[in-house]
């Protein structure tokens, strides 16, 4: 009796073109909301440091958004945004992203010294000069590892949209567990480990080139 491989390499030769646009349809779906998560982060996170008072409700209410069950609020946007549709699925994504940012960015800030913000007014900063040259590198860190939570995050997220018609790699899932074939299913897992793992590189690379202090102060 002839045992069906784990793995069919020749299909995958032959499926190949549709992979690849299944996978290209897949980062666009989890950068997206990442970049506009962030785009929506920084400013919110600001006026968190600036007006406190703020920062609790708007916390609040995005915690309340991150609980809620993905594939749910997918379903809840098809009426507005369309049955499969990229709009469908990075909608919820970039407020899920936006929980994560909002507290990274305001605790990025915070974590800035007293004493480093007081010599830099000495020194005749102005508020925005301070901001960009002294209190948001400082901050870097502290800011991306949020934006590492939120990318792995996204990335994994967007398979579940598949449900609703539109989830990139997510649709190898569906696929293979319809036919009980399960090539389909390793092959989307792999390449979705991947992405999460590149993406999380290049953020570490980014910190590294953005806060070349720290590469000094190891070697010291």
């Amino acid at each position: 009796m002839h045992e069906e491989p784990l793995v069919r390499w020749d299909w995958i030769g032959r499926n190949w073109p549709s992979i690849q646009v299944l996978l290209e349809d897949h980062v666009v779906m989890a950068l997206v909301p990442i970049v506009i998560g962030l785009l929506v982060a920084l400013p919110l996170g600001l006026a968190g440091v600036r007006w406190r008072w703020l920062y609790q409700p708007t916390v609040g209410v995005m915690n309340v958004i991150y609980s809620l069950p993905s594939l749910a609020v997918f379903i809840v946007l098809i009426p507005v945004t369309g049955l499969a549709t990229r709009t469908t699925v990075m909608v919820p994504l970039t407020f899920y992203a936006m929980a994560v940012l909002i507290p990274a960015v305001v605790d990025g800030l915070t974590s800035v010294p007293d004493h480093v913000r007081q010599s830099a007014v000495a020194m005749g900063f102005t508020p925005l000069r301070r901001l960009l040259q002294v209190e948001l590198p400082i901050a870097v860190p502290v800011v991306l590892a949020g934006l590492r939570v939120a990318a792995v995050s996204s990335i994994s997220l967007v398979s579940v949209g598949a449900l609703v018609g539109r989830g990139g790699l997510g649709y190898l899932f569906i696929d293979g567990w319809q036919r009980q074939f399960y090539t389909p299913i390793i092959v989307g897992i792999v390449l979705v480990v991947v992405l999460a793992a590149i993406a999380d590189l290049l953020l570490v690379l980014a910190q590294r080139l953005l806060t070349p202090w720290s590469r000094a102060r190891g070697a010291a």
